[in-house]
């Protein structure tokens, strides 16, 4: 998310997702903090979305919730953020306004113009925002590719209009800044697809990211090419290619697409089943069918498996485990690190250089990637004849300030992460992390004792049970001998005072937490119960 602000006015640039690390378990999305937002509501004037990528609109059904401000994106970014709207109750109805990419629209001081470029998703739009200190370009997600097959260019022509009226500042994407040349062509893409067309004598089933629509568009050509029907399995696959037919991106001739409990009336080398699951997502169409509990496609010797699409950081064991499965179920299996099928939609080192070429801003700030892609991108700029004071590498929270010729760099603005855990938002903090991952390392361990109230001696137990810490068939032992422990700091408790039954809790899991320790090295998380009666 990013905020364009002038005197009493806030202009908004997406509001996307990202999913969660491994050290926040249970956590199902990580949206950004709205605080900044929410003290300067009144100054919203609207939202502009570059486009449908969940890292760019994943946030919009929380941030609609609290901010009733108009939305503008092209066609296929709305629809995609619509059926996103279906599993949120908004407490009001978004005002979503459509655009295309070349119109300008304006609000407050803001001209902003939606200028097409190429990227993994169709629809995606630059913009090139007119403000009264000057004209900023945001490049949004792209790249450069001279033969796109949706014939939606990066309009190189409109980027360098704007350079040649004088560009205050551009914003690049910076993605693929360590990456050397050219992306490749999704042109080049569909020859090393076809060629697996070609030669496959079985089933072919394609795993691709949903909103690849030019990918999949070339995978339903090539089917049609081929004597094969195509079948969409997935419900996002299935969602996001019914608006891509709506909005004319991809043509399907009349009995070409079946329905998967169709699959047994072809033979193999008649079906093609494009499907979700590239990234190894454990409910994933793809995952399922590896496992053996996908209900209608079976994995069998002579099926191909395409996996097209990169492996993103953080999914390699996952995509690795279900290439294995589907390598012992007699399929073979063809991802990027073994063939050209699949290329990425960010621009590379050279593309980069073109883009702040014909924009020639006054100033650079690298945006989108991590911090090692910032660096990078802005030493192309600097090796391009940028001045170093003039290059701009900034964080979540940095406010870049212009004012006339001079800028400056503050870091006050209030951001960070919030936590979607199901229907809460935000109330998972670190200490609930916390607290999480250490149940996930040894466990917990639950202490469970009734008194008599008036006497305070034992009536019931200590039991002990353990959850995620040992065996207890094979540890019986350990445990014994921690209810022996438990017992003797009771009757110690009991006979020195007046029973203190909280204080009574905390010594017991002092010590328990000490005992297991010494015996077998772990610190579960312990739990004492003692109950009056």
């Amino acid at each position: 998310m990013m905020v364009f602000e002038y005197d009493q006015h806030i202009l908004v640039v997406d509001a996307g997702l990202m999913f969660p690390d491994n050290y926040m378990p249970g956590v199902d999305l990580v949206i950004p903090d709205f605080q900044y937002l929410r003290e300067n509501q009144k100054k919203i004037d609207a939202v502009i979305l570059t486009h449908g990528h969940e890292d760019h609109i994943g946030a919009m059904p929380f941030f609609l919730r609290e901010f009733q401000v108009p939305v503008y994106a092209t066609n296929f970014t709305i629809e995609l953020l619509k059926e996103k709207l279906k599993d949120h109750d908004l407490p009001f109805e978004p005002d979503l306004r459509k655009i295309s990419r070349g119109d300008t629209t304006s609000t407050g001081p803001f001209n902003i113009e939606y200028i097409s470029v190429t990227h993994s998703i169709v629809d995606g739009v630059g913009l090139a925002v007119d403000t009264p200190d000057g004209t900023i370009v945001h490049s949004g997600d792209f790249k450069i590719d001279s033969t796109p097959v949706d014939l939606q260019f990066t309009d190189l022509n409109r980027f360098a209009y704007f350079g040649s009226k004088g560009v205050l500042a551009l914003l690049s994407d910076s993605t693929n800044a360590e990456k050397e040349g050219y992306t490749l062509s999704e042109r080049d893409v569909r020859k090393t697809l076809e060629s697996i067309f070609l030669t496959c004598k079985g089933r072919i089933i394609i795993a691709s990211f949903s909103s690849s629509i030019t990918r999949i568009r070339q995978l339903v050509e090539l089917a049609e090419k081929f004597g094969r029907k195509v079948i969409f399995n997935g419900k996002s696959m299935i969602t996001n290619v019914d608006i891509a037919i709506k909005q004319g991106f991809i043509t399907i001739s009349d009995g070409l697409r079946v329905h998967e409990q169709q699959l047994g009336m072809f033979r193999d080398e008649e079906v093609a089943v494009i499907t979700t699951g590239s990234q190894g997502e454990p409910m994933s169409a793809l995952s399922r069918m590896a496992y053996g509990t996908h209900k209608n496609i079976r994995i069998k010797q002579g099926d191909t498996i395409i996996l097209s699409s990169r492996f993103i950081p953080g999914n390699e064991k996952a995509i690795t485990s279900i290439i294995n499965k589907l390598y012992r179920m007699g399929a073979d299996v063809i991802y990027e690190k073994v063939s050209d099928i699949h290329t990425s939609g960010h621009a590379k080192k050279e593309e980069l250089k073109i883009m702040l070429g014909i924009v020639k801003p006054q100033y650079f700030i690298p945006v989108h990637g991590e911090y090692r892609h910032l660096i990078n991108h802005a030493r192309i700029a600097m090796d391009m004849g940028m001045p170093k004071d003039h290059v701009l590498v900034i964080e979540d929270g940095d406010t870049v300030c212009f004012n006339g010729s001079d800028v400056t760099v503050e870091s006050h603005a209030c951001t960070g992460q919030v936590l979607v855990d199901g229907k809460g938002v935000g109330d998972v903090v670190e200490t609930v992390l916390r607290a999480r991952r250490k149940l996930s390392e040894d466990g917990i361990v639950i202490v469970l004792v009734a008194v008599d109230i008036k006497t305070g001696s034992i009536v019931y137990g200590p039991d002990i049970f353990s959850r995620g810490f040992v065996f207890e068939d094979q540890n019986r032992d350990i445990l014994e001998n921690a209810k022996t422990l438990t017992r003797d700091l009771l009757e110690k408790h009991v006979s020195s005072r007046v029973p203190d039954w909280e204080d009574a809790k905390t010594e017991i899991e002092r010590h328990l937490k000490r005992f297991f320790f010494n015996v077998i090295e772990r610190r579960p998380v312990i739990l004492s119960v003692i109950v009056p009666v």
